[in-house]
């Protein structure tokens, strides 16, 4: 069993910031990369950006410059911290995890329950 958790999501003005948090338990044995999808009103979900276990980063060009994506592979845990944000980034963000378990012969992907996101003044 795998539980992804976020947290960090909320209201905020045109032009300011937020940190997404994403902490992967249960019976993990390796992680090969965390990332974070979004979906807007009336959209179909997106990628965000994500992270390898070798620490190889991708984005979405939208948020390329504004979004950095980050881990603590101790802890499981990812973060995406947002910057200049837009109200175009109003969205629920999900966190996403490709994962092994204990016992499983391939990786899998798992999801977060989504955070909302509103930018707005």
């Amino acid at each position: 069993q795998v539980q992804l958790v976020e947290s960090g999501g909320g209201l905020v003005q045109p032009g300011g910031s937020l940190r997404l948090s994403c902490s992967a338990s249960g019976s993990i044995l390796s992680i090969n990369a965390m990332g974070w999808y979004r979906q807007g009103p009336g959209k179909q979900r997106e990628l965000v950006a994500l992270i390898t276990s070798g620490g190889n980063t991708a984005y979405a060009d939208s948020v390329k410059g504004r979004f950095t994506i980050s881990r603590d592979s101790a802890k499981n845990t990812v973060y995406l911290q947002m910057g200049s944000l837009k109200p175009e980034d109003t969205a629920v963000y999900y966190c996403n995890a490709r994962l092994i378990t204990m016992g499983a012969i391939r990786s899998r992907d798992y999801w977060g329950q989504g955070t909302q996101v509103t930018v707005s003044s």
